[in-house]
C-alpha cells in the first residue's frame, strides 16, 4: 500500500556500535619479552666464540643465532615487520599484516537488497508493470507498508542497509546495494535478482518489513523454495540458502532480543515461498528477512527506533558473517 510521512528516526552513524573484532595472535609486548633475552643470549655466544672475525661469515651466523635464540623467522627486506620492529634481525615476531582474523570477510561480495523504494509510490504505472519471474508474471515492485504513523517499509530498509554496509565493511567484505535511493522507482524484482547474479554475491539478503495484521509479532526470514520452471532455476542456491537464513534468524533474535513470527512459520522464524521473483531469479545464496511487523503497535516501537535498528542491522551482519566464514 502507498505510505506518507517522514522518518522519525532518520539513520545516524552515532547509533552504531563498532563492529567486533577478532584480537591479534600475539601482542606486542610478549614478543619483546621473548626477544630480548634470546638476542642476548646470541650476543654473549658470539663473544665467547670470537665472532668478530673479518671474513663475514662470523657476523651473519651470529645473527642467525640471535634470532634462532628469539623464535624469530626471516622476513624479506621492506616488510612491515622490518620497520615495526626497529631491525632486521628479527622481523615477524612483533606485529603481523591484518590477517583473516581481523578482517574474516576480505575477499567475500555481500549485496544488500533494500526493500521497495521511497519514491515507489510517485512511479504507479512503473511499478505495476508486469515482469517475469520464471513460474508466472508479477509486478515490478510495490510500495512496501508503513507504520500507521505514516514512517515507510521503504525508509526502514534504506536505514538498515546503510547500517549493514558499515558493519560488513568493517568486516573486510565488498558490499553492493541494490538500489540507495538514487532511482526514482524500483528496482524491478527481476533487476534486483540480476544484481546479486552479476555481482557473483557470496551472500545476497533483502530487507524489509511485513504489514500485517495488530497482535501478529516478530519477525521472519524467506527462503528460496526448489522452483525450475522458465527462466527460474533455484535448485543450486536452495541448502546454502537455508544455511544462511537459519544463521540470520538466530543471530537477528539474539541481537534484537525479538522473537520468531507468531503467525507465519509456526515459530521457527523461516518460511519457504517459490512465488518471490527476488528469489526464483537468484543464483546465488539469497534470503529475505522481515524484521518485523509495521501494523502491530509494539513492533512498530522497535522499528522506529534507531537503537533497535542497530541491533537488527548487528544480528544481520553477524549472521551473514558466520555463514561467510564456513
Amino acid at each position: 500500500m502507498s505510505y506518507t510521512g517522514p522518518d522519525p528516526s532518520p539513520f545516524d552513524p552515532r547509533d552504531q556500535p563498532s563492529a567486533r573484532r577478532s584480537p591479534l595472535r600475539r601482542p606486542p609486548a610478549i614478543a619483546l619479552a621473548v626477544l630480548v633475552p634470546g638476542a642476548l643470549l646470541g650476543w654473549l655466544a658470539y663473544g665467547v666464540l670470537g665472532g668478530t672475525g673479518g671474513s663475514g661469515d662470523g657476523g651473519t651466523n651470529a645473527a642467525a643465532g640471535a634470532g634462532a635464540g628469539a623464535g624469530a623467522q626471516t622476513s624479506t627486506p621492506g616488510s612491515p615487520a622490518d620497520s615495526d620492529s626497529g631491525s632486521s634481525d628479527n622481523p615477524g615476531t612483533l606485529s603481523a599484516s591484518p590477517s583473516q582474523e581481523t578482517v574474516p570477510l576480505k575477499g567475500k561480495v555481500v549485496v544488500i537488497d533494500p526493500g521497495h523504494n521511497v519514491t515507489n509510490s510517485q512511479h504507479t504505472a512503473e511499478i505495476n508493470r508486469k515482469v517475469d519471474i520464471g513460474t508466472n508474471l508479477k509486478e515490478c515492485d510495490t510500495t512496501g507498508t508503513s507504520t500507521n504513523s505514516g514512517y515507510s517499509e521503504a525508509r526502514f530498509t534504506l536505514d538498515v542497509a546503510h547500517r549493514l554496509v558499515t558493519l560488513l565493511r568493517e568486516q573486510g567484505a565488498t558490499v553492493k546495494l541494490t538500489q540507495d535511493g538514487d532511482r526514482p522507482f524500483g528496482p524491478c524484482v527481476d533487476e534486483r535478482a540480476r544484481i546479486g547474479n552479476a555481482a557473483h554475491a557470496d551472500a545476497v539478503v533483502s530487507v524489509h518489513a511485513d504489514g500485517s495484521a495488530e497482535g501478529n509479532r516478530g519477525f521472519h526470514v524467506i527462503l528460496p523454495g526448489t522452483v525450475r520452471e522458465g527462466a527460474a532455476d533455484t535448485r543450486g542456491i536452495v541448502a546454502p540458502s537455508r544455511e544462511l537464513g537459519e544463521l540470520i534468524a538466530d543471530d537477528f533474535a539474539h541481537s534484537t532480543g525479538s522473537s520468531p513470527s507468531n503467525y507465519i512459520g509456526d515459530g521457527t522464524g523461516l518460511v519457504t515461498r517459490e512465488d518471490l521473483g527476488g528469489l526464483n531469479l537468484s543464483t546465488v545464496p539469497k534470503v529475505f528477512i522481515e524484521c518485523g511487523n509495521m501494523r502491530d503497535t509494539k513492533d512498530a516501537a522497535l522499528l522506529t527506533s534507531g537503537a533497535w535498528r542497530q541491533k537488527a542491522a548487528q544480528g544481520i551482519s553477524e549472521g551473514i558473517v558466520s555463514f561467510l566464514r564456513g
